[in-house]
């Protein structure tokens, strides 16, 4: 039987290596091939680094886009993708060419090996909650019972998050 329902999955892009906007751009592109139609973006931001502060300023963006794929198989699919695009994992929070973090898929509560949703540190990152506030302001936070735009509101980071040109 053919899996015929649609999930909602809010992906964040980073980048501060290379061309950080083209890197975002061939993400996009694959992401719309492989997990499913991207139906919202947010602004393209540049971001102070988060956790090891020594290294270039990112680019993020959230995307939400429309998939039949479960939670595990976007995450294989988006460990696929940041491979692809040259994505090497030497070191916990480091400079990098892609970083795809799955924030949230529907109001889904999971905490397995591989994958905890929604992402486990996503209220605690201006360079997260910013675009994500962005695109969806009234998404409830299925464990914290608070919207996107709250969750901005309430964040104590307090790291640079400017729009793109």
């Amino acid at each position: 039987m053919i899996n015929t329902t649609v999930h909602n999955a809010f992906l964040l892009l980073g980048s501060n290596l290379g061309d950080r906007a083209e890197v975002l751009h061939a993400a996009r592109e694959l992401i719309a091939g492989r997990v499913g139609r991207i139906t919202v973006t947010s602004s393209i931001y540049e971001t102070a680094p988060w956790g090891l502060l020594d290294q270039p300023a990112f680019l993020n963006q959230v995307l939400r886009v429309e998939t039949a794929c479960e939670a595990e198989d976007v995450l294989r699919i988006i460990l696929e993708i940041e491979h692809e695009l040259g994505r090497v994992r030497e070191q916990r929070w480091g400079a990098r060419l892609i970083d795809i973090d799955l924030l949230y898929l529907d109001d889904i509560v999971k905490d397995s090996a591989p994958l905890t949703l929604p992402h486990p540190r996503l209220h605690e990152r201006r360079f997260t909650l910013v675009p994500l506030a962005e695109i969806a302001p009234a998404f409830l936070h299925p464990l914290l019972k608070q919207t996107s735009a709250q969750l901005l509101s309430a964040c104590a980071d307090d790291s640079v998050v400017v729009l793109f040109s």
